[in-house]
């Protein structure tokens, strides 16, 4: 089976232009990101899909693999499919993986990666376990209802389920929550499938794509995972990064 591992990277982020060529400790935050992705050890290879020339640039200066894309994508999920149809395009399996994490941990990638021993998973991704009622009621956090198989039943960024008769302060001790980790795995039939799909009124309403992917029927498979990586989504998110330096 061969497994590609893709980082889609845009240049012109609203919140933070530019974001893949900042400078984190000596390096930048595409080449931490690549890095991290190359210790996997069940990726045959990885690739940056990115719209802009500078990038592109600067990953061959450091020896990555890019492929340019185009800029009219709305996710990071169409970008991968344009790659992965030029970069390799007999992959088995592309895996997503977040630009803006620059100490994401390999063994988060070879987990999602794990999901396709079996030949039923369409679509795989992580979650992680709520510990605090902060996270548990961040409508930033989107949460996950896992079913008895390990799949996704349903993404929210409210707070699902609800518990009936218990205050929410007390939620967190009458049932086992979990916000998803944004990393995305799919068979490259499934991934062409889903890209050609129109925006569902699940995801509309809550802006979160893998809802048009579950109102469609394709089934979503979780593996659980004890690490979360910081994402860097404004300039004030690099501080967070200190702890990893």
């Amino acid at each position: 089976m061969k497994i590609i591992g893709i980082i889609p990277a845009r240049y012109a982020s609203t919140r933070f232009p530019a974001k893949p060529l900042v400078d984190i400790g000596g390096l930048t935050m595409i080449q931490r990101v690549f890095m991290q992705a190359k210790k996997s050890e069940l990726l045959n290879d990885v690739v940056v899909a990115t719209d802009d020339e500078r990038i592109a640039a600067h990953v061959r200066s450091f020896g990555g693999n890019v492929v340019l894309t185009s800029d009219l994508h709305q996710s990071g999920t169409d970008r991968c499919f344009e790659a992965i149809r030029s970069f390799c395009p007999d992959a088995d399996v592309v895996i997503n993986i977040q630009g803006d994490e620059p100490f994401i941990q390999p063994g988060q990638i070879d987990l999602v990666a794990s999901c396709f021993n079996s030949p039923e998973v369409q679509i795989a991704t992580l979650v992680k376990k709520i510990n605090t009622d902060e996270e548990l009621f961040n409508v930033n956090i989107p949460k996950v209802l896992l079913n008895i198989n390990k799949q996704a039943i349903l993404f929210s960024r409210q707070t699902i389920p609800f518990i009936r008769g218990t205050e929410p302060k007390n939620w967190l001790k009458e049932f086992t929550f979990y916000k998803h980790i944004g990393i995305y795995a799919y068979r490259t039939n499934v991934l062409a499938e889903i890209t050609a799909l129109k925006q569902s009124p699940l995801e509309l309403a809550e802006a979160l794509e893998q809802l048009r992917w579950l109102e469609n029927g394709y089934k979503i498979n979780v593996e659980i995972t004890d690490f979360e990586s910081v994402a860097v989504d404004t300039p004030e998110d690099l501080k967070k990064l200190s702890k990893f330096l």
